[in-house]
Protein backbone atom coordinates (compact mmCIF):
# COMPACT_ATOMS: atom_id res chain seq x y z
CA UNK A 1 0.00 0.00 0.00
CA UNK A 2 2.84 2.59 1.00
CA UNK A 3 4.37 2.09 -2.51
CA UNK A 4 1.11 3.14 -4.41
CA UNK A 5 0.61 6.22 -2.07
CA UNK A 6 4.12 6.90 -3.37
CA UNK A 7 3.16 6.12 -6.90
CA UNK A 8 0.05 8.57 -6.47
CA UNK A 9 1.97 11.69 -5.08
CA UNK A 10 5.14 11.66 -8.06
CA UNK A 11 1.98 11.33 -10.15
CA UNK A 12 0.44 13.83 -8.64
CA UNK A 13 3.21 16.13 -8.89
CA UNK A 14 4.68 15.36 -12.35
CA UNK A 15 1.16 15.66 -14.02
CA UNK A 16 0.04 18.87 -12.10
CA UNK A 17 2.56 20.94 -13.13
CA UNK A 18 5.03 20.60 -10.09
CA UNK A 19 8.60 20.69 -10.89
CA UNK A 20 11.75 20.63 -9.73
CA UNK A 21 13.71 24.29 -9.90
CA UNK A 22 11.86 27.02 -12.45
CA UNK A 23 14.57 28.66 -14.46
CA UNK A 24 14.70 32.04 -14.63
CA UNK A 25 14.58 34.93 -11.77
CA UNK A 26 12.07 34.63 -8.98
CA UNK A 27 10.64 37.99 -8.60
CA UNK A 28 7.21 38.59 -7.42
CA UNK A 29 4.63 39.41 -10.25
CA UNK A 30 3.38 42.39 -10.51
CA UNK A 31 -0.50 41.96 -10.53
CA UNK A 32 -3.69 44.34 -10.13
CA UNK A 33 -5.20 43.43 -6.67
CA UNK A 34 -8.31 42.44 -8.56
CA UNK A 35 -6.40 39.82 -10.20
CA UNK A 36 -4.51 39.00 -7.08
CA UNK A 37 -8.05 38.17 -5.94
CA UNK A 38 -8.60 35.66 -9.03
CA UNK A 39 -5.32 33.44 -7.86
CA UNK A 40 -6.62 32.90 -4.89
CA UNK A 41 -10.35 32.70 -5.57
CA UNK A 42 -8.95 30.13 -7.88
CA UNK A 43 -7.47 27.57 -5.08
CA UNK A 44 -10.34 28.74 -2.60
CA UNK A 45 -12.70 27.11 -4.66
CA UNK A 46 -10.77 24.03 -5.20
CA UNK A 47 -10.11 23.75 -1.48
CA UNK A 48 -13.89 23.87 -0.86
CA UNK A 49 -14.96 21.48 -3.34
CA UNK A 50 -12.46 18.91 -2.47
CA UNK A 51 -14.23 19.91 1.85
CA UNK A 52 -17.71 19.14 0.05
CA UNK A 53 -16.04 15.65 -1.81
CA UNK A 54 -14.01 14.06 -4.81
CA UNK A 55 -16.81 14.39 -7.32
CA UNK A 56 -17.65 18.16 -6.48
CA UNK A 57 -13.58 18.91 -6.48
CA UNK A 58 -13.25 16.34 -10.00
CA UNK A 59 -16.30 18.36 -11.30
CA UNK A 60 -14.38 22.17 -10.55
CA UNK A 61 -11.08 20.58 -12.03
CA UNK A 62 -12.63 19.96 -15.06
CA UNK A 63 -14.20 23.24 -15.41
CA UNK A 64 -11.65 25.48 -14.35
CA UNK A 65 -8.82 23.19 -16.94
CA UNK A 66 -7.33 25.44 -19.15
CA UNK A 67 -9.95 25.74 -22.31
CA UNK A 68 -6.73 24.76 -24.70
CA UNK A 69 -6.14 21.51 -22.72
CA UNK A 70 -10.00 20.71 -21.62
CA UNK A 71 -9.24 16.75 -23.37
CA UNK A 72 -6.01 16.48 -20.70
CA UNK A 73 -8.38 16.04 -17.64
CA UNK A 74 -8.35 12.54 -15.87
CA UNK A 75 -10.20 10.67 -12.63
CA UNK A 76 -8.75 11.47 -8.91
CA UNK A 77 -9.65 8.26 -8.52
CA UNK A 78 -12.17 9.49 -5.35
CA UNK A 79 -8.92 11.38 -4.14
CA UNK A 80 -9.28 14.83 -3.31
CA UNK A 81 -6.59 17.42 -3.32
CA UNK A 82 -6.03 20.54 -0.81
CA UNK A 83 -3.72 23.09 -2.48
CA UNK A 84 -1.68 25.27 -0.14
CA UNK A 85 0.09 28.40 -2.20
CA UNK A 86 2.76 30.54 -0.73
CA UNK A 87 1.57 33.65 -2.41
CA UNK A 88 5.18 35.53 -2.00
CA UNK A 89 6.35 32.73 -4.88
CA UNK A 90 3.70 34.04 -7.83
CA UNK A 91 5.54 35.11 -10.59
CA UNK A 92 5.06 34.52 -14.13
CA UNK A 93 7.24 31.84 -16.39
CA UNK A 94 6.86 32.76 -20.06
CA UNK A 95 8.61 29.26 -21.25
CA UNK A 96 6.70 26.70 -19.33
CA UNK A 97 4.78 24.26 -21.37
CA UNK A 98 2.29 21.58 -19.69
CA UNK A 99 4.30 17.95 -19.21
CA UNK A 100 4.52 16.76 -22.73
CA UNK A 101 3.32 19.70 -24.87
CA UNK A 102 5.91 21.64 -26.90
CA UNK A 103 3.34 24.80 -27.23
CA UNK A 104 3.11 27.49 -24.12
CA UNK A 105 -0.28 27.98 -23.53
CA UNK A 106 -2.29 30.76 -24.41
CA UNK A 107 -2.60 33.33 -21.51
CA UNK A 108 -0.37 34.79 -18.99
CA UNK A 109 1.29 31.64 -17.54
CA UNK A 110 2.24 32.11 -13.30
CA UNK A 111 3.91 29.66 -11.11
CA UNK A 112 3.84 29.44 -7.57
CA UNK A 113 4.93 27.68 -4.86
CA UNK A 114 2.43 25.03 -2.66
CA UNK A 115 2.65 22.18 -0.92
CA UNK A 116 -0.52 19.92 -1.88
CA UNK A 117 -2.34 17.01 0.62
CA UNK A 118 -3.66 14.20 -1.04
CA UNK A 119 -6.74 12.70 0.93
CA UNK A 120 -8.77 9.94 0.43
CA UNK A 121 -11.53 8.80 2.39
CA UNK A 122 -11.29 11.75 4.79
CA UNK A 123 -7.49 10.27 5.92
CA UNK A 124 -4.36 12.27 4.36
CA UNK A 125 -2.43 9.94 2.42
CA UNK A 126 0.29 12.38 2.31
CA UNK A 127 2.02 16.03 1.29
CA UNK A 128 4.24 17.47 -0.79
CA UNK A 129 5.83 20.96 -1.51
CA UNK A 130 6.11 22.05 -5.33
CA UNK A 131 5.19 24.32 -7.82
CA UNK A 132 2.08 24.64 -10.24
CA UNK A 133 1.41 26.59 -12.83
CA UNK A 134 -1.83 28.79 -13.49
CA UNK A 135 -3.15 30.74 -16.24
CA UNK A 136 -4.80 34.15 -16.51
CA UNK A 137 -6.61 34.79 -19.42
CA UNK A 138 -9.66 36.90 -20.70
CA UNK A 139 -9.69 37.58 -17.16
CA UNK A 140 -10.28 34.30 -15.73
CA UNK A 141 -7.85 31.75 -13.47
CA UNK A 142 -7.15 27.98 -15.21
CA UNK A 143 -5.30 25.40 -14.56
CA UNK A 144 -4.16 21.84 -15.15
CA UNK A 145 -5.83 19.42 -13.42
CA UNK A 146 -3.69 16.84 -11.61
CA UNK A 147 -3.76 12.69 -12.69
CA UNK A 148 -2.95 9.89 -10.58
CA UNK A 149 -0.71 7.33 -12.53
CA UNK A 150 -1.49 3.54 -12.69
Amino acid sequence: MAERIAVLLVSLALLAGCTGPVAGTAKPASLSDDDRARFREFYERLNKAGDEGASQQQRLLKETQHPDFRQKTCDLRGATIKVEPTWATLRTDADWAPPGEKAHPRGNVYVVAVTITLSRDGAVVGSQIGSLHVVHLDGQVYGFAPCLGG
